[in-house]
């Protein structure tokens, strides 16, 4: 990758973020990005709570300005899965191709892939991706859609090659 964007991870995890579950999903992420060229700018751990990943979400696109933003958990269909409603929530426009191929993909490994929720958008220009919650399905998913998001990102931000993201 020649331009280096800005990235973060959101792991939901109500067990996760009071410390009874240990998150392996958001690290992973974290270093998989950092070892293909992104700089990872924050990486949270939140309770499964609407408002409150409306609030991160906002603040990540609207103040910190990262290039693309990918959540972990949050994405199956237990009361407190809210992820992909809280990305409704403040994205401006829908990429539904890259939750659709991740789901098509997912599923030639486990039906179970069909239960996911995960959405994907765009609010101003950040790209945000709900991924699932095992360190599993995001290893899968992830290697599998990276190499198209960074052309993605490169016509989102307008970069086309020259140094880009945002300093």
């Amino acid at each position: 990758m020649s331009v280096q964007y800005k990235a973060a991870v959101i792991t939901l995890s109500d067990k996760g973020s009071i410390g009874e579950r240990v998150d392996t999903s958001g690290p992973w992420i974290k270093n998989y990005l950092e070892e293909n060229g992104y700089r990872v700018v924050e990486s949270l751990l939140l309770p499964d709570e609407q408002y409150r990943l409306e609030k991160e979400l906002t603040r990540l696109c609207d103040e910190f300005i990262c290039d693309l933003i990918l959540t972990t958990g949050g994405t199956g269909l237990s009361d407190r899965d809210i992820t992909p409603e809280a990305t409704k929530n403040v994205i401006e426009r829908e990429v539904p191709g890259i939750a659709e191929a991740v789901r098509a993909y997912s599923m030639t490994i486990t039906k179970r892939a069909m239960l996911s929720r995960g959405t994907s958008g765009i609010r101003k220009k950040t790209l945000i991706i709900n991924l699932p919650g095992s360190k599993k399905a995001v290893s899968e998913s992830l290697e599998y859609i990276l190499e198209t998001l960074e052309h993605g990102l490169g016509i989102l931000k307008g970069t086309d090659g020259e140094c880009g993201g945002n300093p």
